[in-house]
């Protein structure tokens, strides 16, 4: 017996566009269900699971698309999250992925400030060996010249780590197919 809680709805734009794809936009069954009741949804698929009340019975969606068009945000929000993604979870000195924080080129005790242009992914190690120092100082200088990503950039990056769960229903709206191939 599968339980609705590995049931999450992927959400689809009035595009059929993902809202997201790192983080996935996905929702829990319960807000799905609340959000066809409320009207604000279509259902496009639906798992085999069912949920019942004492007078309804419901196939779980899979997939919903919102009703009304969310026009994406022009730039992403700056946040560590954010910069990882551009990044690609990746320290900018040494490529490892491990105790990710982020360092600034410029260090802020020098007026550095915290904008995309000045700040870049780094495993603690290097950012502690760079220390207060200029990439110039320290001889450290990152794999990319840090900038500001457009949206498309992060879903770009954001295709290269699949979610550990993919349903098959989503995947006409996905770009993982090979993750999806048997």
């Amino acid at each position: 017996m599968v339980s609705p809680n590995s049931c999450p709805a992927l959400v689809l734009n009035a595009d059929h566009r993902p809202l997201s794809y790192f983080p996935l936009s996905l929702i829990s069954w319960q807000e799905a269900v609340k959000a066809v009741f409320l009207e604000r949804v279509n259902i496009v698929s639906h798992y085999d699971h069912m949920v019942h009340s004492p007078s309804f019975a419901m196939r779980l969606p899979s997939v919903v698309s919102l009703k009304k068009y969310v026009k994406p945000a022009r730039r992403p929000a700056f946040t560590r999250f954010n910069v990882f993604l551009r990044d690609s979870f990746a320290c900018q000195y040494c490529g490892d992925g491990d105790e990710l924080t982020f360092d600034h080129l410029i260090p802020r005790s020098r007026g550095g400030r915290t904008v995309w242009e000045n700040v870049v992914t780094s495993c603690a190690a290097c950012n502690l060996e760079k220390g207060g120092r200029t990439p110039r100082e320290s001889g450290m200088h990152p794999a990319i010249d840090p900038y500001a990503p457009s949206v498309a950039d992060l879903q770009k990056n954001g295709r290269k780590f699949p979610p550990n769960y993919l349903h098959e229903s989503w995947r006409d709206y996905l770009y993982w197919d090979s993750v999806l191939e048997p």
